[in-house]
């Protein structure tokens, strides 16, 4: 019978693991039992997750190959954007084994004195999850090489001629990376992991079942249309669909009659200024600027966020991946720029060719 996992974070007196960029307008701290909901609406089982069918049914192959020889499981990684359930299936799959897991993230593990408690205090079978993988500084990346591949530290006592080296021996364990930019990782870093899985968009039909669980575990009425419009306005993600659920039961409670329809999903998301395909008052402002003060582009990130006062990491992790896939931009050698569909949402006029850049637009005059 599995039994819950142990979850550890950063040890005293570290500070806190830095947090994903959050998309404007996404709620993050509208409501303050929003931590506790996201809690209850997780997904405790592998049966409990929606979506990435292929992904879940390969993971519970190699879950019970390590329960079969007794093993630990490989290591590995979760690749994908934020907020599409890297951190659900870390605690999840500790949960399926039985096993305890530790949980710090790479901006927190500053030095290897930092990552060393956490690879002493596993146990054996344990899970060692670290969120945002591909921020691991270089000293500690390599610190961690021994312990990944043959389950040994290696720690320098002394210095100068009197500095010696002790091979420490580890329980075997299996280390959990997230990342959303598995691009930045080191080859050495990658080819350590042995399970490497990317995780997908959601669709709308997965995320309506998103919805629709949320809407079981709390008990609240919702009908298909109400379901499938809070989809379709989620970006392909569960945690954005959660999100957007929730204001949709405040609205519902408050102006309706507590049940989600389709009526009262719209009221709620148009409150929120979510449109109909999903996009954010800071998505058209993007494309706008695109548009309208670089001529729809090609625009380097740099000049993109100085412009629309964002950081680039949030353009580039939390607008860009959900633009990318539906059409509304593309990326070029140039920089970034603005596809027939962008200026088509927003109701103006495309180029000749936006697909070609103004200098092949002029070559054609």
């Amino acid at each position: 019978m599995p039994r819950d996992p142990v979850l550890k974070g950063p040890e005293p007196g570290e500070g806190p693991p830095e947090e994903t960029p959050v998309a404007a307008g996404s709620e993050s701290g509208f409501d303050p039992d929003d931590g506790r909901l996201d809690e209850q609406l997780r997904p405790m089982t592998l049966d409990d997750v929606v979506g990435q069918s292929k992904v879940v049914e390969r993971l519970r192959i190699v879950l019970e190959a390590a329960r079969l020889r007794g093993d630990p499981l490989s290591h590995l990684l979760l690749d994908g954007p934020p907020g599409i359930g890297k951190t659900t299936l870390a605690t999840v799959l500790p949960r399926e084994l039985g096993v305890d897991v530790q949980i710090t993230s790479g901006p927190s593990l500053s030095a290897p004195k930092d990552l060393l408690p956490y690879l002493t205090n596993a146990g054996r079978g344990s899970v060692l999850f670290i969120d945002e993988i591909h921020r691991l500084p270089p000293t500690v990346e390599e610190f961690i090489y021994p312990a990944m591949e043959d389950f040994r530290i290696d720690i320098t006592l002394g210095e100068g001629l009197n500095a010696r080296t002790i091979n420490m021996p580890l329980e075997p364990f299996t280390v959990i990376g997230a990342t959303t930019r598995s691009g930045m990782l080191t080859a050495p870093l990658r080819d350590r992991f042995g399970i490497p899985v990317r995780l997908q968009f959601y669709t709308v039909e997965e995320l309506e079942l998103v919805v629709r669980r949320a809407a079981r575990l709390l008990d609240l009425a919702i009908t298909s249309d109400g379901a499938i419009e809070i989809a379709r306005r989620s970006r392909g993600t569960p945690r954005i669909a959660k999100r957007l659920f929730r204001r949709a039961r405040d609205y519902a409670q408050v102006k309706g009659n507590g049940q989600i329809d389709v009526s009262s999903a719209m009221k709620s998301l148009e409150i929120l200024k979510v449109d109909a395909v999903g996009l954010q008052e800071a998505d058209i402002k993007l494309l706008e600027a695109i548009i309208d003060k670089f001529n729809g582009g090609p625009v380097g990130v740099n000049n993109l966020a100085a412009v629309i006062g964002e950081e680039e990491e949030t353009i580039t992790e939390v607008y860009e991946p959900y633009l990318l896939k539906e059409g509304f931009l593309k990326r070029t050698p140039k920089g970034r720029q603005a596809m027939p569909r962008a200026y088509e949402h927003l109701g103006r006029e495309a180029p000749i060719s936006s697909e070609t850049g103004a200098d092949d637009q002029i070559s054609l005059l």
